[in-house]
């Protein structure tokens, strides 16, 4: 969920420096990738799931294309925390915290991704904007792809990246927001070790806040490894699919609220969406051990 990098913090963004970003919009890049069994089989594993195993014509789950289109650096080109050094498709935002903070899918019906699948996609910069908020700068980038495979569009993403500036000495956390109490069904997680290398494993994600217990607590000042974003996000959908066989999804949207660690068992929840008169319609949330909110989220079947 939060990507934060250990870098000198600047001063504010001045507008000369803001207009050097913005040129990175509209600026795109398309990645090729071969949807293949072996990265299916090893998230049902993962996920702890009894799936039949996946062979060329298997359906794709939902969020299950971030196994896909992985960007390949060069381990020259890797900074201090695990991450690709600053610059390239992103723009060089010159502020140390970053953020997967949340996005917005739909899939286009009759036009799975399934294994065996040659795939594209594109991603386009289509935002770069600056706030100040309550707790300093805010950069935000968004960033929208395109996934194709040979029968044409299969699904659309919109990735929202927030940066942010260092934490003050002293600063207070935003104050937390309580989980909601009335769900339809849950699944308690433990977020040990194992869960999530591999999870940055499979998804070549080298960051080290999520596997490196020295560094994260040492160097990033938190009280433990951190539970990625796109995995709670992958787990919530996947609580849905365990409560609804054969769910298949025509949108999705998720918002990450608060950092979940691995020091305590959390929880992920769904039930009907309030005012749903199909059925179609989910709110689905993450819970940490406190009771605190720490993503929200809203699917719609197809």
């Amino acid at each position: 969920m939060i990507n934060s990098v250990q870098e000198k913090s600047p001063g504010a963004i001045d507008a000369g420096t803001l207009a050097k970003l913005q040129a990175w919009q509209g600026r795109s890049e398309t990645l090729a990738d071969d949807i293949t069994a072996a990265p299916v089989r090893a998230l049902s594993a993962t996920l702890d799931r009894d799936d039949a195993p996946p062979a060329a014509g298997t359906r794709l789950p939902e969020l299950w294309h971030w196994l896909y289109f992985l960007p390949h650096h060069r381990q020259s080109e890797i900074g201090e925390d695990g991450h690709a050094k600053r610059g390239g498709f992103l723009p060089p935002v010159p502020l140390p915290r970053r953020m997967w903070a949340g996005g917005r899918l739909a899939w286009e019906p009759g036009n799975p991704l399934q294994v065996g699948d040659r795939a594209e996609r594109t991603s386009t910069i289509a935002s770069v904007t600056h706030k100040v908020g309550r707790t300093g700068e805010l950069m935000f980038v968004l960033v929208r792809h395109e996934v194709r495979n040979e029968r044409g569009l299969a699904l659309t993403e919109e990735h929202d990246i927030v940066y942010r500036a260092a934490a003050a000495p002293g600063e207070k956390a935003p104050p937390p927001t309580p989980a909601p109490k009335d769900a339809a069904f849950s699944r308690e997680i433990v977020p040990d070790d194992v869960l999530l290398f591999r999870y940055s494993a499979l998804t070549f994600n080298g960051h080290r806040i999520h596997y490196d217990r020295r560094y994260v607590t040492q160097v990033e000042g938190y009280p433990g490894l951190i539970v990625h974003g796109p995995l709670i996000a992958t787990l919530l959908v996947d609580l849905l699919r365990r409560h609804v066989p054969g769910a298949q999804l025509a949108r999705f949207e998720f918002r990450a609220v608060r950092p979940t660690f691995d020091i305590a068992p959390f929880r992920v929840h769904g039930r009907p969406a309030e005012g749903s008169t199909d059925g179609k319609t989910f709110s689905l949330w993450g819970e940490d051990a406190d009771g605190w909110l720490t993503m929200q989220a809203t699917a719609v079947l197809a």
